[in-house]
């Protein structure tokens, strides 16, 4: 008998290592239901991004096309430059409502050219098929070049918004029934006038390229004033919040003795982190504007109020990407004889610069979007109607951003404005995407291993 059929001693022989337990059937079964709810997050989560996606494009699209007409305007010199000198001054006192019968004149003229029915007795009930703004397109195309007047110009002038949205299946005939700006005979006489070619829906350069508008020309309004006005409070809170918020990190991270000070300051950063952005803009009226008496409304002083709401992003993100840098390599460089200032400016930090540029674009990218901070430092609304004249009108002058300018968009009552304020998201999206892809490219460009 051999020692093995001694032992086993007729119980029955073990199961084999390939033979799964009931354990370890319950701990598969519940890795994988794990996996699967992990899996239906994840689908769950795109799903609701799609459906976001697809409802800014679609609600936003629409923004960047606008109906306008094609009419030849007559510019009589007896009513345009009476004096016959073509003096702007003299021309410049002529106001829009001397060129409102001109509108008017010219799209009568139209219709009977192409023997179109005018059912309206007077020319400026047809004329409401037009922006309001169109006037004074004329006007500035006039001042701009004196010596059109006396000619018959071609001109591309605004439908209004109305029509606009007629166009784009946002406004029917049946809802004009108690429109007091507009009826059905309009649009039947729009569509006549895109039959002859008069009237067409194209792309608008003018929405990204423009300034705002008043409440009655929704179809003038553009977003470019406030793109510029964003662009000047991020070269503030770039100027200022990287230097300082390096500095800060460096020193706190790197030569900061650990003790109950230094405790305090980094308990207070962590909790300025997570301060709502109304309270630094609270902050910035009461400091900026009330006491420094800085100008109201300035990109310059949006910028300083971001730039406080950046800063414990920035520092938290910084001393982060130091800490990640292994201590051999300060280390090494201590033992070959390098100061402690430069084991940190010519070591550690080069290494910390990827983590560091990822921290800042995404605090800028926060900055970017904000809204609340800057309603209270008055940059809403219609002040962003001209584009500034030079580097220092840019910073001081009164202006918008694009968050704000959306927000006043989104709570005006014509529903030309709320198409404007998805258009506006598309826009600021686009440059945060951008800003997030520039971080990532940053990343992986001076990123090292070790």
């Amino acid at each position: 008998m051999s020692d093995a059929t001694a032992y086993n001693d007729g119980a029955p022989a073990a199961s084999s290592l390939f033979d799964k337990s009931k354990r370890t059937k319950r701990r598969n079964a519940s890795e994988a239901r794990f996996k699967a709810y992990g899996i239906a997050a994840i689908a769950i989560g795109l799903v609701f991004l799609a459906v976001l996606l697809t409802s800014i494009v679609n609600n936003g699209l629409p923004a960047f096309k606008q109906t306008f007409v094609t009419l030849p305007v007559e510019l009589p010199e007896d009513k345009l430059d009476k004096s016959g000198t073509r003096d702007l001054e003299v021309m410049s006192k002529v106001s829009t409502f001397g060129y409102k019968p001109l509108v008017q004149d010219a799209l009568v003229a139209a219709l009977e050219t192409h023997g179109i029915g005018n059912p309206y007795a007077k020319a400026k009930d047809l004329a409401k098929i037009m922006s309001a703004s169109a006037p004074a397109q004329l006007r500035d195309a006039v001042l701009d070049n004196p010596d059109l007047v006396g000619q018959t110009v071609t001109f591309r002038l605004l439908a209004s918004s109305r029509v606009d949205g007629y166009f784009k299946g946002r406004v029917f005939p049946e809802d004009l029934a108690r429109d007091k700006n507009l009826d059905a005979e309009h649009l039947v006489i729009a569509d006549q006038l895109v039959e002859a070619g008069l009237m067409e829906t194209t792309f608008n350069a003018d929405f990204i390229l423009g300034a705002d508008a008043s409440e009655s020309r929704p179809e003038q309004a553009g977003i470019g004033v406030s793109m510029v006005g964003s662009f000047f409070m991020m070269l503030v809170v770039l100027g200022l919040a990287l230097p300082i918020g390096v500095a800060a990190s460096i020193y706190l991270e790197e030569f900061a003795p650990q003790n109950r000070w230094t405790d305090l300051i980094e308990v207070n950063i962590s909790n300025l982190a997570a301060v709502p952005s109304i309270v630094f803009g609270i902050l910035g009226l009461a400091v900026f504007i009330q006491y420094a008496h800085l100008p109201q409304s300035a990109p310059l002083v949006g910028g300083l109020v971001l730039t406080l709401m950046t800063l414990p992003t920035i520092i938290i993100s910084t001393r982060a990407s130091l800490k990640a840098v292994p201590p051999s390599i300060r280390d090494a460089a201590l033992g070959i004889g390098a100061s402690k200032m430069q084991s940190v400016f010519h070591h550690v930090l080069p290494l910390a610069m990827p983590g560091i540029l990822t921290g800042t674009i995404i605090g800028l990218a926060q900055a970017l979007g904000e809204t609340a901070p800057l309603l209270l430092i008055g940059m809403v609304g219609y002040i962003a109607s001209n584009m500034p004249d030079g580097i220092a009108s840019g910073f001081i002058d009164p202006n918008s951003a694009m968050p704000a300018q959306i927000y006043e968009w989104a709570k005006r009552a014509d529903p030309a404005y709320y198409e404007r304020a998805w258009g506006g998201i598309i826009i600021l999206l686009v440059f945060l995407m951008t800003m997030n892809i520039i971080a990532v490219i940053l990343r992986r460009r001076f990123e090292r291993r070790w």
